[in-house]
């Protein structure tokens, strides 16, 4: 029997989709995933996946992206710091919703720099290994899997 209390059950709670961007942090080969918060409410609670989120009204994908990692990790990223790399999008019509997407850009941090993050948001980060995600050894959410994937094989697609 299913537990009602668990967040990751949850079929009743109002979600709300929205742009978004994230970030695939990449660290000597590692890749840095939030697990996010086990609380009804949200995009599969208690999953491991990329920094980032919603953007706000005006504000371009950069910026998002900047204020994104500022607020959740306290990492300042300059000018050059990341690299778009894939874009999702998601037909929510069978709901009544428009159209969202969800841009992954590519940020790599050198180990030092591991010690100056300070997680503001989420229960819990982690370096993982590409072997780690390929083997689904943890719950990852679904889209941020998918793009993690694509990272981790980028150079099986190209011709």
């Amino acid at each position: 029997m299913s537990d009602p209390s668990d967040p990751r059950l949850d079929c009743t709670s109002p979600l709300r989709p929205a742009n978004a961007v994230a970030a695939i942090i990449t660290v000597d080969g590692a890749y840095l995933l939030q697990l996010r918060d086990s609380k009804r409410g949200i995009f599969f609670p208690a999953h491991w996946g990329c920094f980032g989120g919603a953007c706000d009204p005006g504000e371009s994908l950069e910026e998002t992206l900047t204020r994104e990692l500022r607020e959740e990790l306290r990492l300042e990223l300059g000018a050059g710091a990341f690299r778009y790399f894939t874009r999702f999008d998601f037909d929510l019509s069978f709901a009544g919703l428009e159209r969202i997407w969800r841009y992954f850009y590519e940020v790599a941090l050198k180990r030092p720099q591991l010690d100056d993050l300070h997680l503001q948001e989420g229960s819990e980060m982690r370096l993982f290994s590409a072997d780690e995600l390929l083997l689904n050894a943890v719950p990852l959410t679904p889209y941020d899997a998918f793009a993690l994937w694509f990272h981790i094989n980028q150079g099986r697609l190209r011709a």
